[in-house]
């Protein structure tokens, strides 16, 4: 039996993924391997380079029905899955591309999320190349798009915190961090500042040490560190705050996801290039923000991104809380009201399978 003919229930796939940016690659493919095995009973192997960060994000991976392998340079000689999820251009093994072109499978280059309008143009577009094609499947945030990944599963709530602001703080290195806890300190409401694991705790250390702070106490502040979460209990992380702090992509999605105000810092790219993606999430983020509000995000997002980050910077945007959380909840309401991203993929691949049998 054909890759073409194989019924929709025994269906393989395989996933390749490297990983780039410690965490935000594989958290995306790790969600999306378990969703194809839990929601739909396909076959799965998830093929990763670094397995330590896998098994940071989910310790208990192997419990899993997914078949998870190590992706080394003496690769094996196999035959391909029905369906090739080349994540985020990772570039198949060669030896695996040559089985590819004897036995062409279902090919899709998972790309990375964006809001920019231009990736509606290409989504879900091919790219020929004899005897196989490649599909460009993009994440996002409109129905022009491949959707977000998520779970069938209720999402965690819990109501918000009363009595203290609750923060969840994750991002890359960030020079104006320092300004940040600065102006937490001096808040009119007790601030509990919670940070995960990550590039920022050297320079929230050095902040500690230049003000004497011992314990990790300033004013109306508070820091408690965490240690590294795995996928679900930084879910539940995110649902319990008042407002996230989160980086790259996974977090990011999570966090629209958990219906509480954000700001994103995104990956850092070389001669600014990431702006004009953060830019095109913000026009779309905020379009049903009143004027004022929009300015007052956009202008708070921009200044975290650059290191520009003062105290007026905060109080102007903090002081639309209330607003910014009903905004939240809108839009995660937006957001759940479209198809998700496993769904969009597996229907598109099942639209290709059945126009390769009409040829037949």
């Amino acid at each position: 039996m054909t890759a073409t003919t194989r019924p929709v229930n025994t269906r393989r796939w395989d996933i390749f993924c490297r990983v780039i940016d410690n965490y935000g690659d594989i958290a995306v493919c790790w969600r999306l391997a378990k969703q194809l095995v839990a929601e739909y009973g396909f076959q799965v192997r998830l093929w990763v380079d670094d397995m330590a960060p896998l098994a940071a994000l989910c310790p208990e991976y192997e419990q899993y029905a997914v078949e998870v392998e190590p992706w080394k340079t003496d690769f094996p000689q196999l035959s391909p899955a029905d369906v090739v999820i080349e994540a985020f251009a990772c570039e198949l093994p060669a030896s695996y591309l040559s089985a590819m072109q004897q036995s062409p499978p279902v090919w899709i280059n998972l790309e990375y999320l964006s809001a920019e309008t231009w990736t509606a143009d290409f989504h879900a577009q091919p790219s020929v190349l004899p005897p196989l094609t490649k599909y460009f499947f993009f994440p996002g945030f409109t129905s022009q798009t491949g959707g977000l990944i998520r779970e069938a599963e209720a999402f965690v709530h819990s109501p918000a915190t009363t009595g203290e602001i609750r923060i969840s703080l994750f991002g890359y290195e960030n020079s104006s961090v320092g300004n940040l806890l600065d102006a937490w300190s001096q808040s009119d409401m007790p601030v509990t500042c919670m940070v995960p694991q990550g590039k920022l705790l050297p320079q929230i250390h050095a902040w500690r040490a230049s003000r004497a702070v011992e314990p990790a106490e300033r004013g109306a502040l508070q820091v408690q560190y965490l240690p590294f979460l795995p996928q679900h209990e930084y879910d539940h992380l995110l649902a319990s705050c008042n407002l996230n702090f989160v980086r790259g992509e996974d977090s990011f999605i999570r966090a629209q996801l958990a219906g509480r105000p954000l700001v994103w810092h995104i990956y850092p790219q070389a001669g600014n290039a990431h702006l004009p993606k953060l830019q095109a999430f913000l026009e779309l983020y905020c379009a049903q923000l009143p004027t004022e509000v929009a300015l007052d995000v956009k202008s708070f997002h921009l200044a975290w991104n650059q290191g520009q980050l003062d105290m007026a910077a905060w109080n102007s945007f903090w002081r639309h809380q209330n607003i910014l959380q009903m905004h939240a909840v809108r839009w995660r309401e937006q957001l759940l009201a479209q198809p998700d991203l496993t769904g969009n993929l597996v229907k598109f691949c099942e639209d290709v399978f059945e126009k390769q049998q009409n040829k037949l």
